[in-house]
């Protein structure tokens, strides 16, 4: 049977014959001689109504259907007399799939996230996370139109690594050892004996690698999930998450910080246009303002500022933070969200950061105290983007993983890419399922990627 999808029939500007649609069924209810069915096929918000006279062959088996059912359904799409629908569908046969039993969890009542993260693997037959999933998909689709569009070269990065891009040492150790019996050599693990001989992780940033064929393509970009061992709890946090990571040869950067606004204000006129019904779900249940903040970053110009700038407003603010703001510290989130929904209203960037609290590979400033780095943040999230221009001398690069403690014998093969025709050149780093937040209103990052992986946590 050639199915069509809801979505199209919804859209369709004629009547129809012969219309078969499968999928599930969100309610029934009867009424005399008659069965209403309302089913969604996971293409779109929007549910079709089914009407099911008695006149169908088995029609006491329809009025069985319970709600979570798969069917199949043969008919005709007819002008809707009802309110709030164009169409619906006159049933000549109704074929049960796969009933489901009374004690299917998603009945007709609103669950909390709490709950549905619970059963994660069947949340998305609900309308809010649905949406989300549709969202996720067409913001995959519109990463790889803006850097096809632009001439960027997709490359797929490792994702096992014996690198440690952030030097933050919070990374997932992969081995095919027996753990009940560890070789052992002076003491330690003998990762000699290992499947690949030296001690393997889970990577945490495709960058090392982009930059490498960033040296030899131009402009390059990696889209791939990373995963980081740090043991948090919070709400921005996961330990399987997905980044967008795009480094550009003979760039700055300002080039960066151009391109990343380009990114965002891209992504989000797209997402506007292609997903507005799911959107206005969001809108009306999850952030009443969404659509005003979507609005207001496609309409500015983003506020840049050093880091020193950024350090005296917060200091001038009289705001009571619970984490202190000094000159050679991180700044925290709140500290991004006050920037940004309260001083400038607007998304901000911030750049020349201390070196001390940044990675080796970001380029020194003549002031040596300083790299040139910049973080994108954004309303409700803080930072959505982090990135730099990347060290290209290779003295000065040396001396700074001398400075960090690194191994250059590990590094030895990305120390060599600044022997051969270095260059200029700077990336960033857009954390996914952060813009997915953004753009959602959602707040907690569970709650838009498929099956989370935090703390203790690694069902499904």
């Amino acid at each position: 049977m050639k199915r069509t999808r809801i979505l199209h029939l919804l859209q369709s500007d004629k009547p129809l014959d012969n219309v078969i649609i499968m999928g599930w069924v969100r309610t029934r209810r009867d009424s005399r001689g008659f069965s209403f069915l309302e089913i969604n096929d996971g293409s779109c918000l929007k549910n079709m109504q089914v009407i099911a006279d008695s006149s169908i062959a088995d029609y006491e088996e329809i009025k069985k259907i319970t709600t979570g059912s798969a069917v199949a359904i043969t008919g005709s799409l007819m002008e809707s007399p009802g309110k709030g629908q164009k169409w619906e569908l006159k049933a000549d046969n109704v074929e049960i799939l796969g009933i489901a039993p009374d004690t299917f969890p998603l009945q007709k009542k609103r669950h909390s996230d709490e709950f549905l993260r619970t059963i994660a693997h069947l949340r998305s037959r609900t309308n809010k996370y649905g949406a989300v999933f549709r969202i996720r998909s067409e913001l995959s689709f519109a990463i790889h139109q803006f850097f096809k569009d632009r001439g960027f070269k997709y490359i797929h990065t490792p994702v096992l690594t014996a690198s440690d891009c952030e030097g933050a040492g919070e990374m997932f150790k992969v081995t095919a050892l027996d753990m009940d019996n560890i070789p052992k050599k002076d003491g330690k693990t003998d990762f000699s004996l290992d499947f690949f001989g030296a001690a393997t992780n889970l990577t945490v940033s495709g960058q090392l690698s982009a930059e490498m064929f960033a040296l030899a393509l131009g402009d390059v970009y990696t889209f791939g999930p990373t995963f980081r061992a740090e043991n948090s709890n919070t709400s921005r946090h996961v330990a399987e998450f997905w980044m967008v990571e795009p480094e550009m040869a003979f760039s700055n950067l300002t080039d960066a910080m151009d391109l990343s606004e380009e990114f965002l204000k891209y992504l989000t006129g797209y997402i506007i246009d292609a997903c507005l019904d799911d959107l206005e779900l969001f809108a009306k249940y999850v952030d009443k303002n969404l659509m005003t903040t979507l609005e207001g970053l496609l309409s500015s110009d983003f506020t840049r500022l050093s880091y020193k700038d950024a350090v005296d407003i917060l200091n001038k603010s009289k705001q009571k933070f619970e984490f202190e703001v000094d000159f050679g510290k991180d700044l925290q989130s709140e500290h991004e969200r006050y920037l940004t929904e309260r001083h400038f209203k607007q998304p901000v960037i911030i750049y020349d950061y201390p070196k001390n609290i940044k990675p080796f590979y970001m380029r020194i400033n003549d002031d040596n105290k300083t790299v040139a780095a910049m973080d994108v943040l954004v309303p409700n999230i803080g930072e959505i983007i982090g990135g730099s221009q990347r060290e290209e001398r290779l003295n000065i690069l040396e001396a700074r993983m001398d400075e960090m403690g690194l191994s250059k014998k590990d590094y030895w093969w990305y120390i060599e890419s600044r022997k051969y025709g270095s260059a200029f050149h700077s990336g960033f780093g857009m954390g996914f399922e952060r813009l997915l937040m953004f753009l959602t209103g959602v707040t907690n990052i569970r709650d838009v990627i498929p099956f989370p992986r935090t703390p203790n946590s690694i069902s499904f």
